[in-house]
């Protein structure tokens, strides 16, 4: 899978996505990134930070998979943006977003891309 393709088509489903990387296991981005033009609302290091909290939720939402089913995403509705996170197999796919966006596509639209 080209990982820096998968974020562009992913950047590419709407204009109010600011950001779509891919995240490791170990917290690090190392595919896609912001979109061009927009500035980043958080330091550098708090970058890493969100990064490393996102792969730890997303490894322990895991501990229920038998149970309720594998997470396919997950949202957060915050004051100044949205934030969705896709478990890949080793990788978590983060976005960020403005607000407005139809959080009722923008998710199965992403996991089309995924799924392919």
């Amino acid at each position: 899978m080209d990982f820096d393709k998968v974020c562009k088509k992913v950047m590419d489903l709407d204009p109010k996505i600011r950001f779509a990387g891919i995240i490791n296991e170990k917290g690090r981005l190392f595919a896609g990134g912001m979109k061009e033009g927009v500035k980043s609302l958080e330091e550098t290091r708090d970058d890493e930070m969100l990064y490393m909290q996102l792969v730890l939720r997303a490894k322990m939402r895991r501990e229920f998979d038998r149970v309720l089913g594998p997470v396919e995403f997950a949202l957060s509705y915050r004051e100044k943006v949205i934030i969705m996170s896709f478990p890949m197999k080793d990788h978590v796919l983060l976005l960020s977003t403005e607000k407005g966006i139809d959080i009722s596509e923008i998710p199965f639209k992403v996991l089309k891309i995924l799924h392919h």
